[in-house]
C-alpha cells in the first residue's frame, strides 16, 4: 500500500519535472544559438528572468520528488523493525511455553530477513519505476510515430533516364493546416530545361520544389516523372534522381573535400575540384593552408555565408544527377559570383531537368520558363521577356529590384 501511494504521487512529479526540464533545454539551447540576438537587442535580462522562472520551477519539483523518495528508505526499515520486534515478541513467548526451538527461531529471523530485504529493495525499484516510465513513455511517442511518407513496399526503382517531370493539377496543404499552400498548380519541365520560381515570401515556392522529392505528399493532384507519380516510387531510388541544395547551407564536421563527397562518397579528387570550380568554390578552398583537407568545424562556422552556400552546391554538383533543385541557393553570393556560377552551370547541366527557386530577377533571366507564383498560384509563366509584357506582379517584382535604367535595359 505503501509503495503504490508513492509511485502514484512521484508520477505525477515525475511528468511535470520532465516537462520543466524540456523547456529548459530548450531556452538554454536558444541562449546559445542565438547569443548574437540577444546581446544586439539588449535582452540579457529578460532572458536571464526566463531561465530562472523555469529553473526554478524544476528545482522547486525536483526537491519535492527527492524529498518524497528520501522518506521511502527510513520507512521501509522502520516496517522491517517492526516485523523483527513482533517475531520476538510471539517467539519468546513461544519459547517460554517449549513450543518452539531457539535454533528454530535463529533460522526463521535470517529467512525473514533475506526475504524482507529482497522485499524492500523491490519496492524502492518500484518507486523509481514512475520516473524511469515516463522517460519511456516520451521515447516510445517518438518510436511509434507514424510517418507522414509511406515508402511502397514495391515501388518503382528505375524509369531510365529522365525526360520529363509533370505537376498535373497540385494542390498541397500541409497536415495541420487548412488553407491551401498551392492550388491547382500545372506545368511540365523537359531534360535540358531550366525552370525557375519567383515571387514573394510565403508563395509556396520551396514547398512546390519538396513535392518533387517527396518530403511532402500532394493533397490532391499528382507530380509525375516520365508519367509515373513519385508516390509510386521506391524512395531512395527518386532521391537519387535529385542534386539538392536547399535554402540553408548545412555543412558537416570533416574536410572540406569529405562534405562534397558527401554527395557522392566514390568520387575521385579530380570530380571534387571540378565541382568546386564550377561553383565558384575551387579558389577559396585552395586559398587554405590545408586546401581540400582543411578541417570544417561544426555547421562550417569557419567559412562565411556565401563559402558556405558555394560548398553546398559543389556536393550536388559532384554527384552529377538528372535533375537539380537550387532552393534560394544564391541568396548569400554575391551579384559577380552569382553571375560566375549560373556561367559556369549551363554547360555542366545542360543535360538535366534544372529547377531554381529565386528571390532576385538576376538569376533567372536565362531560364526557359519562369514560373510566377502569388499566394500559392500559378500567375504567370514564360519568358523573362514575356512576362515583363504580360505579368503585373514579375514587373512589380522586377520594378523593386532594377531601377530605371536596368528596367530599360531587361524589359
Amino acid at each position: 500500500l505503501v509503495v503504490f501511494i508513492i509511485g502514484k504521487k512521484s508520477n505525477k512529479i515525475s511528468t511535470f519535472q520532465q516537462k520543466n526540464l524540456d523547456a529548459l533545454n530548450r531556452i538554454t539551447r536558444e541562449n546559445i544559438t542565438g547569443v548574437r540576438v540577444i546581446r544586439a537587442f539588449r535582452q540579457d535580462d529578460h532572458e536571464n528572468d526566463r531561465f530562472e522562472e523555469v529553473n526554478q520551477e524544476y528545482a522547486n519539483l525536483s526537491k519535492r520528488l527527492f524529498r518524497l523518495i528520501s522518506k521511502t528508505e527510513p520507512l521501509f526499515f522502520f516496517i522491517l523493525h517492526i516485523m523483527v520486534l513482533l517475531v520476538f515478541w510471539v517467539a519468546s513467548n513461544m519459547i517460554d511455553m517449549g513450543t518452539l526451538q531457539v535454533g528454530s527461531l535463529v533460522a526463521f529471523l535470517e529467512y525473514q530477513f533475506h526475504a524482507l530485504f529482497a522485499l524492500m529493495l523491490f519496492s524502492l525499484v518500484f518507486i523509481m519505476y514512475p520516473r524511469a516510465a515516463v522517460s519511456a513513455k516520451r521515447i516510445e511517442e517518438f518510436l511509434y510515430k507514424e510517418t507522414i511518407i509511406d515508402n511502397p513496399e514495391e515501388g518503382v526503382v528505375d524509369v531510365g533516364k529522365i525526360q520529363t517531370i509533370a505537376f498535373e493539377n497540385v494542390t498541397f496543404n500541409y497536415p495541420d493546416g487548412e488553407a491551401n499552400v498551392l492550388t491547382d498548380i500545372t506545368f511540365t519541365a523537359n531534360k535540358g530545361e531550366t525552370i525557375a520560381f519567383i515571387g514573394s515570401t510565403g508563395s509556396g515556392k520551396s514547398t512546390l520544389i519538396n513535392l518533387m522529392v517527396r518530403f511532402y505528399d500532394v493533397t490532391r493532384g499528382s507530380v509525375k516523372i516520365n508519367g509515373v507519380d513519385v508516390r509510386d516510387f521506391d524512395l531512395y531510388a527518386l532521391r537519387d534522381y535529385f542534386g539538392f541544395i536547399p535554402q540553408k547551407a548545412n555543412l558537416f564536421t570533416g574536410t572540406i573535400s569529405s562534405n562534397i563527397r558527401y554527395g557522392k562518397k566514390d568520387a575521385l579528387f579530380e570530380e571534387v575540384v571540378e565541382s568546386a570550380q564550377v561553383s565558384a568554390a575551387k579558389e577559396f578552398i585552395e586559398s587554405k593552408p590545408h586546401q581540400y583537407d582543411e578541417y570544417l568545424e561544426e555547421g562550417g562556422s569557419n567559412l562565411s555565408g556565401g563559402q558556405k552556400q558555394r560548398m553546398s552546391i559543389a556536393r550536388a554538383l559532384v554527384r552529377k544527377p538528372e535533375v537539380y533543385i537550387f532552393d534560394d541557393s544564391f541568396s548569400a553570393l554575391d551579384y559577380k559570383t552569382d553571375a560566375t556560377i549560373r556561367s559556369n552551370l549551363k554547360n555542366y547541366t545542360d543535360d538535366s531537368i534544372v529547377f531554381v527557386v529565386a528571390q532576385r530577377i538576376s538569376s533567372i533571366m536565362d531560364a526557359d520558363k519562369i514560373i510566377v507564383l502569388n499566394e500559392g498560384q500559378m500567375v504567370g509563366v514564360g519568358t523573362h521577356e514575356s512576362l515583363m509584357q504580360e505579368c503585373e506582379i514579375y514587373r512589380e517584382i522586377a520594378s523593386s529590384q532594377f531601377n530605371e535604367k536596368e528596367m530599360a535595359k531587361y524589359g
